[in-house]
């Protein structure tokens, strides 16, 4: 049987469909970027579903999606939850994933700007799939301009 919590939770996303399957331990989702199942998380399930969000209705390319890509900083691993590369191969977009129930802070902000020191991104996106914010680097002033939205991948 699959757990509950995961099947249930509604997020302020749209509605997609995902490949679930049960292991000795764990509910599984299958990440079609991954190839691969992964255990099944509060914030994996925000992770997928945005990342379909960007891809079904962003019309984001998924050649131009890596999740989990690691980064290194202060010498440092750290990972992206999704990095979404320019068609020239930069870094453009960076989203932070929560899960549902954990609040948006400064300090989640904080994590992402870290994270953009290195990657230099031109938005930030941070969600915990009830709330989300969408930020744009204002590379003159240094600093981040909120949005009401990130923009579809052609009006970049």
């Amino acid at each position: 049987m699959l757990h509950y919590f995961y099947r249930m939770q509604k997020l302020n996303l749209p509605t997609y469909k995902f490949n679930l399957k049960n292991s000795e331990k764990h509910t599984l989702i299958f990440d079609e970027l991954r190839k691969k199942y992964i255990v099944l998380t509060p914030e994996e399930w925000v992770r997928q579903h945005f990342v379909k969000f960007l891809i079904n209705e962003k019309k984001y390319p998924v050649s131009l999606i890596a999740i989990e890509k690691q980064i290194k900083i202060n010498n440092l691993n750290k990972r992206t939850d999704i990095l979404i590369f320019s068609k020239e191969g930069l870094p453009n977009i960076i989203v932070e994933c929560k899960a549902p129930h954990i609040k948006i802070t400064q300090d989640t902000f904080d994590q992402i700007a870290r994270y953009n020191l290195k990657l230099k991104a031109n938005y930030l996106i941070v969600t915990n799939g009830l709330q989300h914010y969408y930020c744009q680097l204002n590379a003159n002033e240094q600093s981040y301009i909120f949005l009401k939205d990130i923009p579809s991948y052609n009006k970049l």
